[in-house]
C-alpha cells in the first residue's frame, strides 16, 4: 500500500497552489499527488475551477519522483485520441510516471451541456474508449471501427515512455467490480479528508 494526497482543482487550489502543493508532498515523502478532473463542479460554490490537464503539467515539472495523474478521468466526456496526446505527452514530461484515472464521472459535467446522465451507454462509452486510448499510446497506427469511435490510421507520437502503456486506475469504493469491463492496473481509495491509498 502507498499513499497520495488527493487534491480539489477549485477556488484557491489554482495551478500555481497545486504544484507548490505537490511539491511539498514530494519533499515530505508521499508517494503520489492525484486531483480533480472536473470541467464545471467546484462544490464549494465558487465557480472558479482550474483546468485538469494544465494543472497536471505545473505538477509534472514541480515533481521529479511521485507519481501522478487525476481521479476520476471521465472518459465518457472526452475524445480518447485527445486524451491520448495529451497523457503521452504529460508521460513523457515525468519521465513516466503519470496515471490515468478512469471511471464513469459525475452528472455535474454531463447534464448542465447536455449530455446523457449516468447509464449504460456512459459506460460502454468508457469501455470503447479505454481500448482506443489504449491502442493509441502503442505508437502504432490504428484502425478501430467500433459503435462510438472510428479511427483510420490514426497514430499519436511519440508514445508514453511506460510500456506497454500508462496505468489505468479505477476508484475503489468497497462495492464490487468497477463499472466498467477493461481490466485496471491499479486502484485508488479515496476518503474524505487530504489523504488517499493506491494499489498499482
Amino acid at each position: 500500500m502507498r499513499f497520495g494526497v488527493y487534491a480539489p482543482t477549485s477556488h484557491e487550489y489554482d495551478v500555481r497552489t497545486l504544484a507548490a502543493l505537490a511539491g511539498e508532498a514530494e519533499a515530505a515523502g508521499w508517494d503520489g499527488f492525484f486531483m480533480w478532473d472536473n470541467i464545471l463542479a467546484t462544490f464549494d460554490g465558487s465557480g472558479v475551477l482550474a483546468d485538469t490537464t494544465v494543472a497536471l503539467t505545473a505538477v509534472a515539472l514541480a515533481t521529479e519522483r511521485m507519481r501522478f495523474g487525476a481521479l476520476v478521468t471521465p472518459i465518457a466526456r472526452r475524445r480518447p485520441w485527445k486524451l491520448a496526446k495529451e497523457t503521452a505527452t504529460l508521460d513523457r514530461l515525468s519521465g513516466g510516471r503519470l496515471v490515468v484515472g478512469a471511471g464513469l464521472g459525475g452528472t455535474w459535467d454531463f447534464v448542465p451541456v447536455g449530455e446523457p446522465d449516468v447509464g449504460r451507454q456512459r459506460a460502454a462509452v468508457l469501455d470503447e474508449g479505454l481500448d482506443v486510448l489504449a491502442a493509441l499510446w502503442s505508437g502504432q497506427p490504428i484502425d478501430h471501427r467500433g459503435t462510438h469511435f472510428a479511427l483510420h490510421g490514426a497514430r499519436i507520437a511519440p508514445p508514453p515512455v511506460q510500456r506497454p502503456r500508462i496505468p489505468v486506475w479505477v476508484p475503489a469504493t468497497g462495492r464490487g467490480a468497477p463499472p466498467f469491463g477493461a481490466r485496471p492496473d491499479g486502484t485508488a481509495s479515496r476518503r474524505c479528508g487530504p489523504a488517499a491509498s493506491f494499489r498499482g
